[in-house]
């Protein structure tokens, strides 16, 4: 019998991904699709502005909409709960629904707070340790367990098996970052025609937080400089990000190469539903990631690293590509939460 999962700020973009990637999901089944009030009572079809080029799964459509509250849990029988909502309501949206079960959530609110995992399961999988910690702490039943910003994820996959094998010195990295990325209506069009935006509020700030904490251990964060320029570009789908590594070790451009290929962690070795059999997919064209190619490699799950170059000793440039909304947020926390499910942590 498959988990009963409810779905928070199911009308949104990342919500959206959640209905799409969970509608044939082996494990868990589309419970409760929860919104605002001004949603709540209506058939989802009538609500949500589907943007994804399919179609609105069947069964779906017809589904009525709750008002958030965490009284959805008795009256569907849910099990666990994936969160997509604004960062200023989620404190005390996603702690209600934790006091009872496992919340796995895109949002930002938690993701920093010392007794919650950031997860990237390839990356970190020893963080789920801290929901022993965070459930004493806080006195809850269930958890929450958080996922990375979409353009952190793109990012530490590939500096995962470097720091590893070379160590690290510092990162500088600046993004282009797909319209996606700050929702439907989130960039006016005459804003971003003929234009690229250099800013994107509190985007660097996280992009330097998270990464530390996800490559740090779990009492403590990693001890060199995270440096991120971050821009919004005229790409619908897909974060490309342009990396300098300064290593602690030498490196030579073909073994790098070879360790991305052969990169991967948990969730491969356990074979789970929304892994990408190659996490890391390394492009050999000089032209290559592009979004318009590679964004849904792996069913948009893998990060595909190009442009790999030793400027000198120690000093490595590579581009690499993320699919914001399925590997960067809604995938992220599904795959998060096969992960704990397989660990017996719910």
């Amino acid at each position: 019998m498959k988990l009963k999962a409810g779905i928070l700020g199911a009308t949104g973009m990342v919500g959206q991904r959640f209905i799409q990637l969970l509608e044939e999901h082996p494990w868990f089944e589309i419970g409760a699709l929860m919104a605002s009030s001004r949603s709540a009572g209506k058939m989802y079809k009538e609500v949500a502005k589907w943007y994804l080029k399919e179609g609105i799964p069947k069964g779906i459509s017809e589904m009525i909409v709750e008002e958030i509250d965490k009284k959805v849990i008795e009256k569907f029988d849910l099990d666990l709960v994936f969160s997509a909502i604004p960062s200023d309501i989620a404190r005390e949206i996603e702690g209600s629904f934790a006091l009872e079960i496992p919340v796995f959530s895109n949002t930002a609110t938690y993701r920093m707070d010392d007794d919650v995992p950031l997860i990237i399961p390839e990356v970190n999988p020893e963080h789920l340790s801290l929901i022993k910690k965070q459930k004493e702490k806080r006195g809850w039943d269930g958890f929450i367990v958080t996922n990375p910003n979409c353009t952190t994820i793109g990012l530490v996959i590939p500096l995962k098996p470097i720091v590893d094998k070379f160590g690290i010195e510092w990162v500088n990295v600046a993004t282009m970052q797909a319209l996606s990325g700050a929702g439907y209506d989130g960039v006016p069009s005459m804003a971003i025609l003929d234009n690229v935006i250099p800013f994107i509020r509190n985007e660097e700030e996280k992009v330097e937080v998270e990464t530390a904490k996800i490559l740090g251990s779990v009492n403590k964060t990693a001890d060199f400089d995270i440096f991120a320029s971050c821009n919004r570009v005229n790409v619908r789908d897909g974060h490309t990000e342009s990396v300098f590594v300064k290593t602690e070790e030498d490196f030579d451009v073909e073994d790098l190469k070879e360790r991305f290929r052969k990169f991967r962690g948990e969730p491969q070795e356990l074979k789970l539903p929304t892994a990408p059999d190659r996490p890391i997919v390394v492009m050999e064209k000089e032209d290559r990631p592009q979004p318009i190619f590679d964004r849904d490699l792996g069913n948009g799950m893998s990060v595909s690293v190009g442009r790999i170059r030793r400027k000198k000793s120690q000093l490595l440039k590579f581009t690499c590509l993320s699919h914001n909304t399925i590997r960067g947020a809604a995938g992220a926390s599904v795959l998060n939460a096969e992960l704990a499910y397989k660990k017996k942590l719910f």
